[in-house]
């Protein structure tokens, strides 16, 4: 930036500061629909099926919700590939009926739902949670489901259960970035995830089957999905096939990808860094400004008991 003198310049020249000031307005306007995810007039507003629920009064945030266009465009969905924007360009290629989820390991009552008999079990009456979660950037969304705890009560763990390991869909054809070298980047499909059995039990920890009342958009993890809000988003799962309840800790795709840097455990901690990157602050959505990350995001007085006497540095 070259910076004059003010005396070469006479007062005729000078913009006017209420027109700079909408000018810069302007400029600032531009520059975030240029950053923001591309999306068509039909991405502005959910299309799926409607999934009638109140809010559940527990779980509110005093933040504004994210639009919808961009938590339906800009995802990280790696069976569909590396770009923000590929599960939303690519996600039609997911067939979601017929589905099953298979229930097994130390459980009293394996079985195998189909996902309409799933549903049918958990009435979605007053199941709406407002709830903050974190990728590398974070959102405000209102997710419709229920408590894992209510389906694992209903399955009866044994006492030799300790973990529960949820597995993905592996299907190349409906999920192109299963596909070895499509995208230069594999990893050890199917994806699996874990948590811990006390973890898993917690009110916050939701299967969750829609946003913003209508079926969940399959670039968002349809037909389900788990979300836990206190926990950086590699830790939610999309599109579960199975869930197994287990005595050791699941062997997670990302921790034998990269235990260097993604942990078992994933919790949201400002003071533990990712080798590449600070997580002591984060971005939402929509905003320019960074914000301060929050300890477990925000939710350290619901789920903090839960590491008593943990060295969250090392369990990371």
């Amino acid at each position: 930036m070259l910076i004059g003198r003010s005396g070469g310049i006479k007062s005729s020249e000078i913009t006017d500061e209420k027109v700079y000031l909408n000018r810069r307005q302007l400029m600032i306007g531009a520059a975030a629909l240029a950053l923001a995810p591309g999306c068509s007039e039909a991405e502005t507003k959910p299309t799926g099926a409607p999934l009638p629920a109140k809010p559940n009064p527990a779980y509110k945030v005093e933040d504004g919700l994210t639009p919808y266009k961009d938590i339906t465009t800009y995802n990280n969905f790696y069976e569909f590939g590396l770009d923000k924007a590929d599960p939303s360009r690519l996600g039609h290629t997911l067939k979601t009926r017929p589905w099953t989820v298979q229930v097994d390991g130390y459980v009293k009552r394996p079985k195998t739902y189909d996902i309409d008999e799933l549903l049918r079990l958990f009435p979605l009456e007053e199941r709406v949670y407002y709830l903050r979660c974190v990728e590398a950037w974070s959102m405000v969304i209102p997710w419709v489901g229920f408590p894992l705890a209510s389906f694992i009560k209903l399955i009866e763990p044994t006492s030799q259960a300790k973990y529960v390991e949820f597995t993905t869909l592996h299907n190349p054809e409906m999920l192109p970035g299963q596909r070895k070298g499509l995208f230069g980047f594999s990893l050890d499909w199917p994806y699996i995830e874990g948590l811990r059995l006390d973890e898993a039990l917690h009110p916050l920890t939701l299967l969750t089957v829609g946003l913003y009342g209508h079926v969940l958009p399959n670039q968002n993890g349809a037909p389900i999905r788990l979300v836990i809000p206190w926990k950086y988003g590699f830790k939610s799962i999309k599109s579960i096939v199975r869930i197994k309840l287990v005595s050791e800790e699941p062997k997670t795709t990302w921790a034998k990808s990269g235990g260097g840097e993604y942990g078992f455990y994933a919790n949201v901690n400002p003071q533990v860094s990712h080798p590449r990157w600070s997580q002591a602050t984060e971005r939402r959505i929509g905003e320019f400004r960074r914000r301060e990350t929050k300890l477990f995001n925000g939710y350290a007085g619901q789920v903090g008991s839960l590491y008593a006497g943990m060295d969250l540095r090392k369990y990371y």
